[in-house]
């Protein structure tokens, strides 16, 4: 009589160790995303004090708008692990990867909301505290919940929580939110819409399988390019402005027009490109090459601003 091999016990995926684990929450946050919008935080501090401001006050600002951003990130990736799930390029993110429990997720990100509130109210001021919990509230409801999968408009309306940094910079030196404060805010307002949809050109297909409406699913390449260029001829006007507003002087609006300059460029290259093409991988490399540029860009804009307020005091 045939002997009956044992049973083989069902493969399970280890448990994630400690490291792995944490690296998983740290994820959840976006930490690339924080980077970016910090980028804006410490400049426009710098222009507010019109020079250098209490180290310990950026320290405050930074820890508590990275709470902050930590918060909104972590409850858009839970409110959108099912998108994740589907999209080659978010797919390894911890959710989709059941790194974490989804419920902890969502606690893990209302936790970081609160401390973010805490600390600002506590270290930096109640302004800056309200302003990062607006911010939170507004990317989870308004552009989450409310835009993301509704709208071919999603990133333009809810890209604003990503203009708030600046607010809460410029609140935390001085208080309030003046008007320089808020062509800052439109700079980077302006900014959002070519930064994103270069990047969602690329990965049009990612957001067709999902479901969801950026602009280049629901319109041609070549429409796309056409708003791009707007947006990036509105964003390049506003930062010129900002040179009176804000009290910059040559080196400020030098830098401006340069770095502006190299932005159209790079925007009218795309529509060219589609112009000449149609949808091609060849308009895809140029849109990936604005995406990359756009953060340069921004980086070096704020930078000049700063270095332009401390030069004149």
């Amino acid at each position: 009589m045939a002997r009956i091999a044992p049973e083989e016990p069902l493969r399970t995926r280890p448990p994630p160790r400690a490291r792995q684990i944490l690296g998983a929450y740290v994820g959840l946050t976006k930490p690339r995303i924080i980077e970016l919008l910090l980028v804006t935080t410490v400049p426009t501090m710098v222009i507010a004090e019109r020079g250098l401001p209490d180290l310990w006050l950026v320290a405050a600002t930074l820890i508590g708008g990275s709470l902050a951003a930590g918060s909104a990130n972590t409850i858009n990736s839970y409110l959108e692990r099912d998108i994740d799930a589907l999209m080659g390029r978010t797919k390894r993110r911890p959710l989709p990867n059941h790194l974490v429990p989804a419920r902890d997720a969502l606690i893990f990100g209302v936790v970081l909301g609160g401390a973010s509130f805490a600390w600002l109210a506590g270290f930096v001021n109640a302004l800056s505290a309200w302003l990062g919990v607006a911010a939170i509230l507004f990317y989870v409801f308004v552009y989450t919940l409310g835009l993301k999968r509704r709208t071919s408009q999603n990133i333009v309306i809810g890209g604003a929580a990503g203009c708030v940094p600046v607010l809460v910079g410029w609140a935390a030196v001085t208080g309030e939110v003046g008007l320089p404060a808020w062509v800052l805010f439109a700079i980077v307002f302006y900014w959002t819409p070519p930064h994103f949809w270069a990047l969602a050109i690329k990965y049009r297909d990612d957001y067709a399988r999902a479901g969801v409406p950026m602009l280049p699913v629901v319109r041609t390449g070549a429409e796309t390019a056409r708003q791009i260029l707007l947006y990036s001829i509105l964003m390049v006007a506003v930062t010129l402005i900002f040179g009176p507003i804000g009290g910059m002087g040559a080196l400020y609006l030098s830098a401006a027009l340069l770095l502006g300059g190299v932005f159209l460029a790079h925007a009218m290259r795309l529509v060219r490109t589609y112009g000449g093409a149609g949808d091609t991988s060849a308009a895809e490399r140029v849109a990936m090459g604005l995406f990359r540029y756009s953060i340069t860009y921004l980086g070096l804009l704020f930078t000049a601003m700063a270095v332009d307020a401390v030069i004149q005091g």
